[in-house]
This record gives structure tokens, sequence and C-alpha cells, in this order.
């Protein structure tokens, strides 16, 4: 379905979608805000503008909270990599306690991620979700977002429930 065909209340959803992830980014890149805090902030000013109700906003947060949770889990994957490709008996000291640090940063705050995201994050026809496949959890079809969207039923056996993918 192309965004001009899209229902208003779906468009609307998605607007709503992607302005909390913009403003979501921006205060999370302002360091002001930890990721609770930023969702919190970033739909209260859409709310309090008047552009969105605040039941919209919060349920479009969730929705954004779920995403961003799925993708620090991918994250984590990554954090293993690294923690295996750096040897820090090759590391000059000064830099070897700086990157030490840094990666014990990056440990804690994915592992805490991870164990957020382990409540095993499913997807339902009706939510809003960012571009990425989703794979039917009743027969595996595949069906690949490529922007922001409602998703659908399943093509194939019109089931409600999926897994995602990037």
């Amino acid at each position: 379905m192309t965004e001009n065909n899209q229902p208003k209340q779906e468009q609307e959803d998605v607007t709503v979608y992607e302005k909390i992830v913009s403003r979501t980014e921006e205060l999370l890149e302002g360091g002001r805000k930890n990721l609770d805090e930023a969702l919190k902030k970033a739909s209260d000013e859409l709310s309090s503008a008047g552009t969105f109700t605040r039941e919209q906003a919060e349920k479009i947060s969730s929705y954004v909270r779920r995403d961003l949770e799925h993708a620090f889990a991918n994250a984590k994957k990554g954090k293993e990599t690294v923690k295996e490709a750096v040897d820090p008996k090759r590391i000059v000291a000064g830099a070897q306690s700086l990157f030490s640090k840094v990666l014990l940063n990056a440990s804690e705050t994915l592992s805490d991620w991870a164990k957020k995201s382990e409540q095993q994050l499913e997807y339902k026809t009706g939510e809003v979700t960012s571009p990425g496949t989703l794979t039917c959890k009743n027969c595996k079809e595949e069906i690949h977002m490529r922007h922001t969207g409602r998703i659908p039923p399943c093509p194939k056996c019109h089931e409600t429930r999926y897994r995602k993918s990037y």
C-alpha cells in the first residue's frame, strides 16, 4: 500500500511515530535524557502541542520503544563480537584504561537493553512499526516493510502475530 492510499488514521499514526523517533533522537543526542525519559518527553511535547491526542502519542511511543528494544537486542550480538575481537593485552596502557571504561559502560547499557527486550517481542497486525522484515509466527511467511507503516495480516495464512528482523 502506498502512502497516498493509506487511511487518514494510519498516515497520522505513521507521522506521530516518525516525530516521536525524531524528537527522542534529539533528546538522546543532547545527552539530557535516558531512553525512557526521552520517549516520555517527546510524547508529552507532541500531545501538548495539540496536534495529536495523549492516547495516540502514548500508543505510538510504545511502538517506538518496542522497535528500539528490538534493535538494542540485535546490538548485543555486536557487543559480543567486539569483546571477542579486542585483546586488551595489545592495547597501550592508557588507551586500554579508557577503552575498557567505554566498553564496560556500553556493556552494561547493552545488557540492560537486552534484558528488557527478552520479553519475546511480538509484533501484531494493526500496530505501527519501522522498516524491517516481519516473519509470521504461524507459517513463516515474510513481509518486507520498506517504510514505517501499519502491520497487515499475513498475506498467506491471515495470522496476526510476527517476529521482526532487519
